[in-house]
């Protein structure tokens, strides 16, 4: 299976210290929207993770938290315990939504633990002709052409504002969070991949399986009582007409006294 991915430029960085891994610098187009993925340590599980808007980290302000979902529609937050990444997305971006960011991990009894990120919304894309790179988040990278995890990655520009990234040998594992880098700047793109179930087993050597086997000896035995079937009801179809041909041939007439007597058996 080979998934090709194309999209304009529009990227942020990777940063993580400690316990959260997140990207750093996002810069997006007016009138969309962007998600981010914030990884951190299966340790904070249950913890409450939230959104946090400000410059500084002592006069930021909460934006979206998982113990309380944001009913403006402007902020969206969504926890994936399986996978230790919980993301944030904001939807409607203007040119005022530019600014800085936290992912954060809520301590109880300590401080909470955060990593903040850098958004810049603006009017078009910015596209400046610097090394390009696709990365699994929190893992290896790619510059051209390479493989991930074992997956083939082949990067290229051809068309100027758009990055192709090709990626082949594809596995359920391969799902997750990436990252496509352009300079300092990058973008988070989550694939989801799964496998379709399989409706045939062949054994190998070039043998049917005892699954084939019962499965064609089943297809014989449908088709023989089929065939008998139809022959049973033509022959009752049969026997019926003939049937109806010696009563209809039994039917006599006779004369009493010049007047005709009709007489059916």
């Amino acid at each position: 299976m080979t998934v090709q991915l194309s999209f304009l430029l529009l990227f942020a960085g990777l940063k993580g210290i400690h316990s959260i891994t997140t990207v750093s610098k996002v810069s997006v187009r007016a009138g969309g929207s962007i998600t981010i993925p914030c990884l951190y340590e299966s340790k904070y599980s249950n913890h409450v993770k939230y959104l946090c808007k400000g410059s500084t980290w002592d006069f930021c302000s909460y934006e979206v938290t998982t113990n309380k979902p944001s009913s403006s529609g402007k902020f969206s937050i969504s926890d994936d315990r399986r996978q230790r990444v919980f993301t944030v997305t904001i939807n409607d971006l203007t040119e005022e939504d530019t600014g800085y960011y936290w992912c954060v991990v809520e301590i109880d009894d300590g401080a909470d633990l955060k990593e903040y990120f850098h958004l810049s919304v603006t009017a078009v894309s910015t596209w400046i002709s610097k090394k390009r790179k696709w990365c699994r988040l929190g893992g290896s990278c790619v510059t051209k052409s390479g493989s991930i995890d074992g997956t083939r990655v082949e990067i290229s520009a051809r068309n100027p504002g758009v990055l192709t990234v090709t990626l082949s040998g594809l596995r359920t594992e391969s799902s997750g969070w990436y990252r496509c880098v352009k300079g300092d700047l990058q973008m988070p793109v989550h694939i989801t991949l799964t496998e379709k179930p399989t409706t045939r087993v062949i054994a190998q050597g070039g043998h049917t399986s005892p699954y084939e086997h019962f499965k064609n000896f089943g297809i014989r035995v449908a088709v023989v009582i089929f065939v008998v079937m139809v022959t049973v009801f033509i022959w009752c179809i049969y026997k019926r007409y003939q049937q109806i041909k010696v009563e209809s041939s039994a039917t006599t007439v006779t004369y009493v006294d010049s007047f005709p007597n009709v007489t059916v058996p």
